[in-house]
């Protein structure tokens, strides 16, 4: 996955800098927020069945009021966009790390360590230039 960041404009939520639409921001964050109730960690089958209850719409993303003007929001999203373009790119840029021993995703701070490790390549990068020059 591509992340295009400009450090003049940069976003105030991870999810705006790693997400292109609103909607994928809504659905990650709904995810990473059902996991952190979860304990950071869920089954193989829980995960399914969110991408199920995702699927039909059956996932309420606002309650309804005590106002008629107050109607409550339902989110709905594609199964197979949400394993394509919301949890495979987040697997892959180390936010969610799944065991396949025990079959569970769980949050993981292996993004943070990638963002090091590319910050330090990048020095490396520098210092080689500035030698051969």
């Amino acid at each position: 996955m591509v992340i295009l960041v400009d450090q003049q404009n940069l976003p105030e939520n991870i999810y705006s800098v790693i997400f292109a639409t609103e909607q994928q921001e809504v659905v990650a964050k709904m995810l990473i927020k059902y996991m952190a109730i979860n304990g950071g960690e869920i089954g193989k089958t829980e995960m399914g069945l969110f991408a199920n209850n995702l699927h039909e719409g059956k996932i309420i993303l606002k309650e309804k009021g005590k106002s008629p003007l107050q109607e409550e929001a339902r989110m709905s999203y594609n199964k197979r966009q949400f394993y394509d373009r919301i949890l495979t790119p987040m697997r892959g840029m180390g936010l969610i790390e799944y065991d396949l021993f025990k079959k569970t995703y769980k949050l993981s701070d292996k993004f943070n360590k990638l963002m090091v490790k590319i910050g330090l390549m990048w020095l490396r990068e520098l210092e080689r230039l500035k030698k051969t020059n």
